[in-house]
């Protein structure tokens, strides 16, 4: 079979593994008396996150860290331009109704920081740590933020009606277990093939594995935010649309990028430093309006950062 055969075979099973590994663990948890709305912070949030660290930790290894450094800040833009901006086109999110801006700063932070760190000319373990600390930290404040909610008896009741991705409480313990099998049996195989045949896809066309990282790669391990966040905004749901790309973006820089650097160090070349980074705080702060001003996410704005999505792929592949 030909490279690109072979990559979207890698990338269906990313997905599909990524998605059963989700219903696995969130089921397996709620089953061992863990809070759904705990379950929907943490769980959820690292299995979804799950096909981008397989391909972090899969091209640190095969010595292809440009792939797995492209990847995660080509994500992050996809997320705010793609993932945001054709929803938006579907449906007019009400972004004014919703107050998300303590986990909009803290992604802006962490941003910020990992620039400055990839000023270092080489992300390295150590780094690695200083990222995963920052992600200890923000999990920290969400769970403390859960507590409180918690708290308040109309709250707790609330908690108990959200609805949580994979979340059956009727699933036989066979299930679960089968779930979780196929989710860490086939997560690095499919990662494994992705990376592999997207790299000769690379050198086919004489581009470098960090562009097919920020384009073909982050667009294909984009795919569950995208499909989450379409369904949030047909469900007029602004909050689970917003919250899951900001969730999303945190965990990338902090968790992907920490936990891969464990496995090798990742180079961070000029292009990056010049472009590819700036072009991704960019794109956070083109937030600003919709969380900290409080306007809606109209269809002209979802068309305005979809073209700005199109214009930066093709100014990479030109």
């Amino acid at each position: 079979m030909t490279p690109w055969i072979l990559t979207s075979v890698g990338l269906v099973i990313l997905l599909l593994a990524g998605d059963a590994l989700v219903r696995g663990a969130v089921n397996l948890s709620l089953r061992v008396g863990i809070p759904a709305l705990i379950v929907s912070l943490t769980i959820v949030a690292f299995g979804t996150s799950a096909p981008e660290l397989l391909v972090g930790i899969s091209a640190v290894l095969d010595g292809k860290p440009g792939l797995a450094l492209g990847n995660v800040v080509g994500s992050n833009t996809a997320n705010v331009l793609l993932v945001l901006g054709l929803p938006a086109i579907i449906s007019r999110m009400r972004t004014s109704q919703i107050d998300t801006k303590r986990s909009y700063y803290m992604m802006l932070m962490a941003t910020v920081a990992f620039i400055a760190l990839s000023f270092t000319g080489t992300l390295t373990w150590m780094i690695g740590l200083v990222l995963l600390l920052g992600l200890a930290l923000v999990l920290g404040d969400q769970a403390r933020e859960a507590r409180v909610h918690m708290a308040d008896q109309r709250a707790a009741e609330a908690s108990e009606g959200v609805e949580v991705e994979g979340a059956d409480p009727d699933m036989r313990w066979w299930k679960i277990i089968l779930f979780l099998a196929i989710g860490l049996i086939g997560l690095p195989l499919g990662a494994d093939l992705l990376v592999e045949n997207a790299s000769i896809i690379a050198r086919d066309f004489g581009v470098s594995d960090a562009v097919v990282g920020l384009t073909l790669v982050a667009l294909g391990t984009s795919l569950p935010e995208l499909a989450t966040t379409v369904v949030a905004a047909m469900r007029r749901q602004a909050d689970v649309a917003l919250g899951n790309v900001i969730g999303s973006n945190l965990f990338n820089l902090l968790g992907i990028i920490g936990i891969t650097t464990l496995f090798g160090p990742i180079p961070v070349t000029q292009e990056f430093l010049s472009f590819d980074l700036w072009v991704m705080l960019g794109a956070a702060l083109i937030l600003v309006p919709f969380v900290v001003f409080g306007r809606d996410l109209g269809r002209r704005w979802g068309v305005v950062l979809s073209l700005l999505y199109i214009a930066y792929v093709i100014a990479l592949l030109i």
